[in-house]
C-alpha cells in the first residue's frame, strides 16, 4: 500500500505535483515577488532610473563620433608649417618627413586650420574645443581601441565600456529606450568588448543597432496583452531565481532587459525610422540609400536618439588605417563624414540640444608625419588630437599641442585616462568615486590614474 506520509501531502508538494506543476510555478512567482518587495519596498528599484550626479553636470549626454583606424590629423585639421617646409628631410625620430598634399586654410574668428578635405566641418571652427596633446599606451589597434572605450588596453581583462559606466552612474532619461546605443560598431578591434558592461550588471551594456535602424528581436511576435502575460510568467520565475541563494548576477540584468525590450517595441522602430524626417533635413545630412549613405544615417539617428534622452550614443566610421593609399583613402573617408558631421552639429545647435549634449570626435590614436612606403603613414601614439563640441566646454579653444612636426605632445599632455576623467566630470561624475566592487576591489573607468582637465571647461 502506498505510504501517504505528511511530507507528500504538504501544500507545497501538492502544488508541485498537481496540474503539471503550474500551481507550484505560480507559488514560486508570488514568493519571488514578495521577496523582492521585502528587499526593495513596495516598488522595485529600477537601476536605469535617472540618478543624481556627484556635482552639477555641464552635459546631459554624449555623442561619440568614432573614426576607427586612426585619422591623420596632419592631413585634415592640424596644419604644421615646419612639416610643409621640410619635406624630404629626416624626422627627429627617424623616417622621412612627408608634407600633406592637401591645401589648408583658416576658418572662423579663431582662425582654426582645416584642410580642403573638411570644408563643411570647417564652418563650425568656432564651436570646437581641441585637445591637441593626447597620447596613449599602445600602437596596436585592438588594444588602443579597447583602451579608448574601456580604459584598459588589456582585452583579456575585460572592463566595462565608457558608455556603461555613464549609464551605471547616471541612469537614463527615457525608460522606454536603451540608455546606451552603439550604431554599426566594428566587429574588429575588441568587438563587443567596446560596448559591453563586463562585470557591471548586464542592463548597463550598449544596445547595438545597424545604420538601417535594425535592432534584433524587437518586432512583436504576439499581441501586447498576450506578451505581457507570457512575460509576467517568465519574470516570476526569473525573480524567484534571483531571490534564491547563490543566484548568478546576470539574472537581474535579464529581468531588466526583458522589461525594457517589452517597452521598446513601440518606441524604438518609430524612433529609428529616419524616413519620417523632413526631406530638407535628410538632404542636409546627405542621407542616401546604400553603403555610401551609411554614416549620414548614423548621424541622423544619433540626433534622434539623443533628442529622445539616450545618455550615450556612439557612431562609427571605419577605414582610416592608411598605411598605404593615404591620399585617395583620405579623400574617400573625409567625403563620407564631412557633410553628415557638419549637419549633426548644425541640427543639434538649431534644436537647442548642443547646449546639453557633448560631441566627442576622434580616433584611437593618430598618424606620423613621416612616410610609410610610397603613400602611407604609420601609427602615432605620442601626440594626436581629438575634438569636443557642445555642452560644458570652451568653444573656439585649443588645449595642448604637439611639436613643430606633429610627432609628440609637448604641452597640455592628456593620457586616455585623463580624457575619461574629464568626460565623466563634464557629466557630473567624479571618476574616483564612480566605482564598482568586483573580485575584492573597487574598479573604475580610469583605474588608478586620471586627472580632470578643468582648463577646457566653459
Amino acid at each position: 500500500m502506498f505510504n501517504f506520509d505528511s511530507q507528500l501531502l504538504s501544500r507545497r508538494s501538492v502544488l508541485k505535483s498537481a496540474g503539471a506543476g503550474f500551481g507550484y510555478l505560480a507559488l514560486a512567482g508570488l514568493l519571488g515577488q514578495q521577496n523582492a518587495k521585502a528587499l526593495t519596498g513596495d516598488k522595485a528599484v529600477n537601476p536605469l532610473l535617472p540618478k543624481a550626479p556627484h556635482f552639477p553636470a555641464k552635459a546631459k549626454r554624449i555623442i561619440f563620433v568614432f573614426m576607427e583606424g586612426a585619422m591623420s590629423s596632419v592631413d585634415t585639421f592640424e596644419y604644421k608649417p615646419e612639416l610643409q617646409a621640410n619635406g624630404g628631410k629626416g624626422g627627429p625620430g627617424g623616417g622621412t618627413l612627408t608634407p600633406s598634399k592637401f591645401s589648408f586654410k583658416q576658418y572662423g574668428q579663431t582662425g582654426s586650420w582645416f584642410s580642403e578635405l573638411l570644408p563643411n566641418i570647417a564652418t563650425h571652427a568656432d564651436k570646437f574645443c581641441w585637445l591637441r596633446g593626447l597620447h596613449t599606451d599602445t600602437p596596436a589597434h585592438p588594444q588602443a581601441v579597447v583602451q579608448l572605450h574601456t580604459g584598459s588596453a588589456n582585452a583579456a581583462l575585460t572592463r566595462p565600456s565608457m558608455g556603461s559606466w555613464l549609464l551605471y552612474g547616471l541612469g537614463t532619461e527615457n525608460q522606454d529606450l536603451p540608455g546606451y546605443v552603439t550604431i554599426n560598431p566594428s566587429p574588429n578591434f575588441g568587438g563587443a568588448v567596446n560596448y559591453g558592461s563586463a562585470f557591471l550588471p548586464a542592463h548597463f551594456q550598449g544596445a547595438r543597432i545597424t545604420d538601417q535602424g535594425y535592432l534584433p528581436n524587437i518586432k512583436a511576435a504576439a499581441s501586447s496583452s498576450l506578451q505581457r502575460k507570457e512575460l509576467d510568467l517568465i519574470q516570476a520565475m526569473n525573480r524567484d531565481l534571483a531571490a534564491s541563494s547563490g543566484a548568478p548576477d546576470p539574472v537581474d540584468g535579464i529581468i531588466q532587459s526583458y522589461e525594457l525590450g517589452f517597452r521598446m517595441q513601440d518606441k524604438v522602430p518609430e524612433l529609428l525610422d529616419i524616413s519620417k524626417e523632413p526631406q530638407h533635413v535628410r538632404e542636409a545630412y546627405g542621407v542616401k540609400d546604400g553603403p555610401k549613405g551609411s554614416f549620414a544615417r548614423q548621424c541622423l539617428m544619433a540626433r534622434r536618439l539623443s533628442e529622445a534622452g539616450v545618455r550615450f550614443v556612439e557612431i562609427t566610421q571605419p577605414g582610416w588605417d592608411h598605411h598605404n593609399n593615404l591620399h585617395k583613402g583620405l579623400i574617400d573617408r573625409c567625403g563620407s563624414v564631412d557633410q553628415p558631421i557638419a549637419a549633426l552639429l548644425s541640427d543639434l545647435d538649431a534644436r537647442g540640444l548642443l547646449d546639453e549634449t557633448l560631441v566627442l570626435f576622434g580616433s584611437e590614436f593618430g598618424r606620423l608625419p613621416t612616410a610609410q612606403g610610397p603613400d602611407g603613414r604609420d601609427h602615432n601614439i605620442t601626440g594626436y588630437s581629438m575634438a569636443l563640441a557642445g555642452a560644458g566646454v570652451k568653444a573656439g579653444f585649443t588645449y595642448g599641442s604637439t611639436d613643430e612636426f606633429g610627432i609628440k605632445a609637448v604641452e597640455g599632455k592628456m593620457h586616455t585616462n585623463d580624457l575619461h576623467a574629464t568626460l565623466l566630470a563634464l557629466m557630473g561624475l567624479d571618476h574616483e568615486r564612480l566605482t564598482y566592487r568586483y573580485a575584492g576591489r573597487d574598479f573604475r573607468l580610469t583605474d588608478v590614474a586620471g586627472t580632470v582637465t578643468t582648463e577646457i571647461f566653459a
